[in-house]
């Protein structure tokens, strides 16, 4: 059994994309930092797609290359073949959108971490778990990184392995052309012709535009190009076209591109064809190894790329196979895709890092309640709250499932301190207490303090809201939710929407639905809900019944506290355990009500009042932990 289904080999650098749209690369003012280079892109690509996928390529021993390895697991690709450089920089790249013809960029390549690939890297049982191995010609450009593909295709060939190029042929790379012209495709060189004529015999698949097919062939005459190719490689050639599609042949090249095997087209805008081709290779390599017949496989890549060239960034824009399936059955409705509300909202949804099954969430985002206790100043608190974070980190010890709602106006040393803990970690923007909702004054006016916000934090919003409220104060929170919801995803941060009804008016079994269906009714997809402890199945099941109709990919609810005691909370979390949508609690005062009080009137040390909390949190996740293993016994 393999059990991998494709490894790619070759360039991995952090792309960093202009933010600004329409003006060039000299005036980018921000960049938005992704994952890159062709390989890299494929496997996250192909991951998203339900591929088991790997990547053989070297990184450096810092910042930029522990980001490439850590968001390529993220995406779900095997890191095993991502060797750290003791000397070498990751590879950066720099690029931006002019226009729909210019996209300009500036390769920072020199001695880089991946050109140091040697034949070394090359683990010869980890090519054997692979079903097929894909290179791509930039790692032909220099002997030692030539030899280490060369032992990877030969080592496939060994085992058995499908093969496949992309010719991704990058004059730049070649040393063809010089650094400010890292956006050129195609200069005529006989020795990069060469070079890879020598090599196409190892491939079961070839893939490439026209002029890469020009550069393979040693000819700009596209059919002359392909038939050369032809002549030294039984492989399938896929020819790219542009907005013409693709065409395939596996056979003699006819007298015309349109006699290949073709799959459908679509008719999108085109925004950014930066990372298309790598977007159209992973869905055409889908399809490959799936063993669908060409033309369907076709359709997979040109989707895929189409979804690339309508969106900013390469591996940022690729599809889930939810999302690519979702599109294919209902086709183009608008050709800017991005500007698609039902597929972005899918595109959002299904390619979300990291699976929290279990929340199991800390929450000392309070501000009032602790500024209203004996002996509170602004510093105290800030240092009760790093108390907090030893507690929360004691009782996690290192496992998954567990969280902090933690604020940065009272508690920002904490909130920093908690960065790459492996904690969930959800950063409250509302002004305590407040109705109509008023945010935070750090989120400013136009909610541009979000874009200072780590990618790992979760925007948590609390808002009293109630079915009766008058038009006017539904209007005024309305609109402030549906701004919040927008600079959420427009700074790529996840939204946790808490709702509690029952501050405003009595409650009763379907008025949390009711306000859940409001929302969605406004366009807001929170990621997760935060509810008030039901006393009822029925209200749980309205409310998991309201969510999961209008968004059966949400991340989940958590269930807050309400300083209720631990046997009252015992009896509210049994209930709210028997509904799979609940994945937990989120649980402040009940935890720290008492070591807060005792520490900020000094009555209790710095280690008293982290022990208190420790085993007041220990015993909530075990209440939690068993509840949800006794409906799992039931079932």
């Amino acid at each position: 059994m393999k059990t991998l289904d494709v490894i790619t080999i070759g360039r991995a650098s952090v792309d960093l994309y202009g933010a600004q749209v329409g003006g060039r690369l000299e005036d980018m003012g921000s960049f938005q930092k992704y994952i890159g280079g062709s390989p890299c892109n494929m496997a996250a690509g192909t991951a998203r797609l339900g591929l088991r996928s790997a990547l053989i390529t070297r990184v450096g021993n810092e910042h930029m290359g522990r980001f490439i390895r850590e968001e390529l697991s993220r995406e779900g690709v095997d890191v095993r073949g991502v060797k750290t450089d003791p000397d070498r920089l990751t590879a950066l790249v720099l690029l931006g959108i002019r226009d729909e013809h210019q996209f300009p960029l500036i390769f920072y390549r020199e001695n880089c971490a991946d050109m140091a690939l040697c034949e070394d890297d090359i683990d010869e049982g980890f090519i054997a778990e692979a079903r097929a191995v894909v290179a791509t010609g930039t790692h032909l450009s220099h002997p030692r990184t030539e030899a280490a593909v060369m032992k990877a295709l030969n080592l496939a060939r060994k085992h058995g392995l499908q093969t496949a190029l992309d010719i991704d042929y990058r004059p730049n790379l070649w040393g063809l052309a010089g650094h400010g012209d890292g956006e050129s495709r195609f200069i005529e060189s006989a020795a990069v012709t060469a070079k890879l004529q020598s090599t196409l015999h190892l491939f079961d698949l070839i893939v490439g535009t026209e002029e890469e097919f020009h550069i393979a062939g040693g000819t700009t005459d596209t059919l002359a190009a392909l038939r050369a190719v032809r002549a030294v490689s039984k492989a399938t050639l896929v020819c790219k076209r542009g907005p013409m599609g693709a065409s395939a042949f596996t056979g003699a090249i006819p007298d015309t591109l349109d006699e290949g095997e073709s799959g459908p087209g679509f008719p999108i805008e085109v925004f950014n064809v930066l990372g298309a081709g790598d977007g159209f290779m992973s869905g055409l390599l889908k399809g490959w190894l799936d063993g669908e017949p060409w033309p369907v496989a076709l359709k997979y890549a040109n989707a895929c790329g189409a979804f690339a060239v309508s969106r900013h960034g390469c591996t940022p824009a690729y599809p889930s196979w939810e999302e690519l399936q979702f599109f294919l059955n209902r086709g183009v409705v608008t050709k800017a895709l991005r500007k698609d509300a039902a597929l972005e909202q899918i595109h959002w949804s299904t390619n979300r890092h990291k699976d929290w099954a279990t929340m199991r969430v800390f929450a000392f985002d309070h501000r009032m309640q602790l500024e209203a206790m004996e002996g509170a100043t602004p510093e105290k608190i800030g240092a009760f709250k790093k108390l907090c974070l030893r507690a929360a980190l004691q009782v996690s010890a290192g496992q998954p499932g567990y969280g902090i709602l933690c604020d940065s106006r009272l508690g920002r040393d904490a909130l920093y301190a908690a960065a790459g803990t492996g904690l969930w970690i959800g950063h409250p923007v509302e002004w305590p207490g407040s109705r109509p909702l008023t945010l935070e004054p750090e989120i400013g006016p136009d909610f541009g303090g979000l874009s200072e916000w780590p990618l790992e934090h979760v925007v948590k919003v609390l808002v009293f809201y109630h079915p009766d409220d008058t038009p006017e104060m539904k209007a005024q929170q309305e609109d402030t939710l549906r701004r919040l919801f927008h600079a959420c995803r427009r700074n790529r941060l996840e939204m946790l929407l808490e709702i509690i009804p029952s501050k405003v008016f009595p409650v009763n079994d379907s008025t949390s639905a009711q306000v859940i269906t409001r929302i969605y009714d406004l366009g807001i997809y929170p990621d997760w809900w935060k509810l008030e402890p039901f006393a009822t199945d029925a209200a749980y099941r309205a409310a998991c019944d309201a969510i999961t109709t209008r968004d059966p990919h949400v991340r989940g609810i958590v269930v807050l506290g309400l300083d209720a005691s631990e046997a009252d909370l015992a009896s509210s979390l049994a209930i709210a355990s028997r509904h799979d949508l609940v994945k937990g609690f989120a649980i402040g005062r009940t935890i720290f009500g008492e070591a807060a009080r005792g520490w900020l009137a000094g009555k209790l040390t710095d280690d008293q009042a982290v022990q208190d909390m420790a085993t007041k949190y220990t015993r909530l996740c075990g209440i939690w932990d068993a509840a949800r293993a006794a409906k799992g016994e039931k079932a």
